[in-house]
């Protein structure tokens, strides 16, 4: 290499700029200034011991398997791009990930105690945060689409949450230049654009204010612009300090949806559409963890067909 890694980046940063979004790149900034150029930012050659030992490096400092390998995601692309403009040849690596110490656990989720406790107060004490954090619970979706459905999205008629935006707070740091700001804009991926069937209990608090609020005011924080994600996951946080239930992450509650509804026996591709999966795997190797007693009625319902 002629060029360091940081200076190739900062031509693909200049590049990648003008062709994705902010939240995604803000993420691209991220990844890259806080992980991959403090390690890698001075070789003008890199080996694929060297990505090895890059990956290795932030296992071994506790962030997860999806950060690295996205981190990893990051470094190929400016790789590609030194490769496409001349700075350097193509580096072709296999990188080994070891078995993740999180593999085959469930997400944490609320004991059905504790989520009857909390649906009982959240129907029983109205705000349009509680209503929020109700809709969350009554159709799984994520803190940033719930903070970005307005009142035109909740088609009270027909019993359908038209999930069509995310709201997301971007901070964007790249050496002095810093910038936060909420972005509003469609989901990452066409499978999250999705049309969720309310239960009858969401339709009966949120049909009468249907009638009465501005269609264009936003759902959580009923105004005309929407509640910053972070200001209703500090309020679910003391929330669940006041009803007395262990604290758990704002995702927990799309987590306990779809717990829930595989404990009902639901379909597992109606669940994964419900909850905007790009594939139905993703819900499988989340959620669906048999049993040692399903396994057994499975053993034995083959046994059976044998016998005939």
């Amino acid at each position: 290499m002629s060029q360091t890694f940081s200076q190739v980046a900062a031509l693909w940063k200049e590049e990648k700029r003008q062709y994705v979004k902010k939240a995604t790149y803000a993420v691209y900034l991220q990844l890259l200034n806080g992980h991959i150029i403090p390690c890698l930012g001075e070789y003008k050659s890199v080996q694929e011991a060297d990505v090895q030992d890059f990956v290795n490096s932030m296992l071994s400092r506790g962030y997860a398997t999806k950060t690295v390998k996205d981190t990893l995601l990051v470094f190929k692309m400016v790789i590609r791009f030194g490769s496409r403009i001349g700075a350097w040849p193509n580096i072709n690596c296999s990188v080994h990930f070891p078995t993740e110490k999180e593999h085959g656990r469930r997400p944490a989720v609320l004991s059905i105690a504790n989520q009857q406790k909390l649906l009982k107060y959240l129907k029983d004490n109205f705000s349009f945060k509680n209503l929020g954090i109700l809709i969350c619970l009554s159709t799984g979706l994520r803190i940033g689409e719930v903070c970005g459905l307005q009142w035109e999205d909740m088609d009270t008629e027909n019993g359908v949450v038209h999930v069509n935006k995310t709201v997301q707070r971007i901070y964007i740091a790249d050496g002095e230049y810093k910038e936060y700001f909420l972005s509003i804009g469609s989901p990452k991926t066409p499978s999250a654009l999705r049309d969720i069937p309310m239960t009858t209990e969401l339709m009966n608090i949120a049909k009468p204010l249907k009638k009465i609020i501005n269609n264009r005011f936003y759902v959580v924080s009923n105004g005309p612009s929407p509640l910053e994600p972070r200001t209703l996951r500090h309020y679910f946080n003391k929330l669940l300090a006041k009803l007395d239930i262990p604290p758990i992450r704002f995702h927990s509650l799309r987590h306990s949806f779809a717990t829930r509804c595989i404990e009902s026996k639901c379909d597992y591709k109606t669940v994964s559409v419900i909850l905007g999966h790009a594939s139905i795997s993703t819900t499988m190797d989340l959620y669906v963890h048999p049993g040692f007693e399903e396994k057994k009625r499975c053993i034995e319902k083959m046994a059976r067909s044998l016998r005939r």
